[in-house]
């Protein structure tokens, strides 16, 4: 009976060890260091920058917090004449009884470069942090304070649901790349509008994943993804398809343009399983 039950205990104590051995490291989320990256606008998306804040400003008054530039006008080689510059505002207060008054002193330019302007109250900011923490944990990081008191710096993003948010979004991201291929495969004109399209939003997830790895993001786009698929084993060139048929006007061709699609499709989907696998520590 001893023997029985000492059998047992041994089975058990096996069991656990087992659910105890570590995970293959490569599997596994470490901890993320808190960094600020630094990145001047160049002078022409920062003077259009505060151009179009001005008569903001004026108009919010004492509601006004803060405004900063965001986004890829940060990134080396944004080209301000193809694209927008990010603006955020973070204000005290947007009172519906306000939005007309606020919205008639928003300057809409014909000539670029063109601000793209994001509106939030502090409060909605403060409640949506562990909502959107790729987000603003790149907000965080990189930023350009227009005017206003620093509150970006001081923000406190949690990391709980980080992974989470990144394979959901790479999830919705494959689903929609997958779609727009099937529907679109005989028209190299909307494949490479909907890589063109969706391709920035895979800049902001693959400095999220780099940071899942426990490192801050490269300054460089190119580095970024480089650096996402040497740490994921992919294939380099064909994850960065997206951007340079996004920095065409054109499209290279049919086949072409179908081989570069169907390239960086075969990495996302690499790249949703092995987020799948990340564990936290």
């Amino acid at each position: 009976m001893r023997d029985a039950a000492g059998s047992r205990r041994s089975r058990v104590r096996e069991r656990s060890s087992r659910r105890l051995d570590p995970l293959p490291c490569w599997l596994i989320v470490r901890a993320m260091n808190e960094v600020k990256t630094v990145l001047e606008p160049v002078p022409v998306v920062l003077a259009a920058a505060q151009r179009w804040l001005t008569p903001v400003q004026e108009r919010l008054g004492d509601a006004f917090l803060s405004a900063y530039i965001t986004g890829g006008a940060l990134n080396e080689g944004f080209d301000p004449q193809r694209r927008h510059v990010n603006v955020l505002v973070i204000t005290r207060e947007l009172p519906i009884s306000k939005l007309d008054l606020i919205a008639a002193a928003v300057p809409h330019g014909t000539k670029p470069p063109h601000v793209d302007p994001l509106f939030m109250t502090l409060q909605q900011v403060q409640r949506s942090l562990d909502v959107f923490p790729i987000e603003w944990t790149d907000l965080k990081e990189r930023h350009w304070r227009l005017e206003g008191v620093n509150l970006l710096d001081t923000l406190q993003v949690p990391q709980t649901y980080l992974r989470l948010q990144v394979e959901q979004e790479l999830r919705g991201k494959h689903l929609r790349l997958m779609q727009e291929y099937l529907t679109g495969g005989g028209h190299p004109e909307r494949l490479h509008a909907a890589l063109a399209r969706l391709a920035s939003g895979f800049h902001t997830l693959f400095r999220a994943l780099i940071r899942l790895h426990g490192e801050p993001p490269p300054p460089s786009l190119e580095r970024v993804i480089a650096r996402v698929a040497e740490i994921h084993d992919l294939d380099e060139q064909a994850l960065m398809g997206a951007h340079r048929l996004r920095a065409q006007n054109k499209h290279p061709g049919v086949e072409e343009t179908r081989a570069i699609y169907r390239g960086f499709l075969a990495q996302v989907e690499r790249l949703t399983s092995a987020v799948d696998g990340l564990r936290l520590p």
